[in-house]
C-alpha cells in the first residue's frame, strides 16, 4: 500500500503539466509542492476498512471512507464525489472514473484468495463507482496486485486481467505515450497505469514510468506503483519522502495496515 501513496504524492505534482519525456536523471519525483491527495485518503479509508470491519460490508466502508474524507476536505476531491462524501444518505452514482480503481490496493495486499480479492474489490468500488467499467477497473487492479505480491510473472498477469476486464495489454509505455492524452476514465487510465508497471523494472521506474504518459499522474503513478510494490520494495529514500508529507493520523492508518497484512 505504501507503493500506492508513493505513486500518489510523486505524481500530485505532474498532475495538470501533461509531462511527456523519462529522463530520470532531470526529473525530479518530489517537489515542495508535492502532496497526498484524495487518492491516498481513500486507500487509507479501504485499508481502515479491511483491518477494522468484521464483515467487510459496503456500510463501514461507507463509514469508514466518510470519516476519513471529510477530514481532509481539500484532497482533491472530483464534485460528484465530494457530494457522495458529504451526503447523509450516499448512494453510488453511476462513475466510471479511475477513483475505484486508486483505492483498492489495499484489497489485493489483504486478501487470501483471488476470489476474494475480486470481491473486496467489487465491494470497494461499488459504494460509489457501480459503473461496470469501474468494478472491472477495481477488480482488475486488485487481481494485479494479489499476483504480483504471490510472485506471479508479467504473462501471467497480464494473461489474466486482459481476460478479466477485457484490457489490451500488448503495448509498451513508449508506445503509448505520443498519442496519449489526459483521461481519467477506467478504461482510458487504468491499462496504462497497468502497463507501466509491465514495462518496469522496481517501484521508482514504475512511478516514472506512469507519470511520463501526461495524463492523470497521481492516480495512474498510484494505481501502478501500488501492484509494484507488491513485488519490490519501495526504496527508503521514496518512503522518507512520502512519510514526511503525511499527517500522524495517515501514517498510523498506513502502519497498522502493512501489520495487519504483512
Amino acid at each position: 500500500m505504501l507503493g500506492a501513496i508513493v505513486g500518489d504524492i510523486a505524481g500530485s505534482f505532474y498532475e495538470s503539466c501533461g509531462l511527456k519525456s523519462y529522463e530520470p536523471e532531470k526529473i525530479n519525483l518530489f517537489m515542495a509542492m508535492s502532496r497526498f491527495t484524495d487518492d491516498t485518503v481513500m486507500t487509507l479509508a479501504v485499508a481502515r476498512w479491511l483491518t477494522e470491519s468484521k464483515d467487510k460490508g459496503a456500510a463501514d466502508l461507507t463509514r469508514a471512507m466518510q470519516e476519513l474524507g471529510r477530514k481532509y476536505p481539500r484532497a482533491g476531491y472530483g464534485p460528484a464525489f465530494a457530494r457522495w462524501l458529504a451526503s447523509r444518505e450516499p448512494r453510488p452514482y453511476g462513475s466510471w472514473g479511475n477513483g475505484a480503481a486508486m483505492r483498492v490496493s489495499p484489497v489485493g495486499l489483504y486478501a487470501g484468495s483471488m476470489d476474494e480479492a475480486l470481491r473486496l474489490a467489487e465491494v470497494s468500488a461499488a459504494v460509489s463507482h457501480d459503473h461496470p467499467e469501474a468494478l472491472a477497473a477495481a477488480r482488475a487492479v486488485a487481481a494485479a496486485v494479489y499476483m504480483a505480491r504471490h510472485g506471479e510473472g508479467n504473462d501471467a498477469i497480464r494473461a489474466f486481467v486482459e481476460n478479466l476486464a477485457g484490457y489490451d495489454l500488448s503495448r509498451t509505455i513508449e508506445e503509448i505515450r505520443p498519442g496519449y492524452r489526459w483521461d481519467v476514465s477506467c478504461r482510458g487510465s487504468v491499462p496504462e497505469a497497468i502497463t507501466a508497471f509491465l514495462c518496469a523494472d522496481g517501484v521508482e521506474q514504475t512511478v516514472r514510468l506512469a507519470i511520463s504518459l501526461g495524463g492523470d499522474a497521481d492516480t495512474q503513478a498510484a494505481i501502478a506503483a501500488g501492484i509494484a510494490a507488491a513485488r519490490w520494495p519501495v526504496p527508503e529514500w521514496m518512503e522518507r519522502e512520502c512519510r514526511a508529507r503525511l499527517t500522524p493520523e495517515l501514517a498510523a492508518i498506513m502502519d497498522e495496515f502493512e501489520r495487519t497484512a504483512g
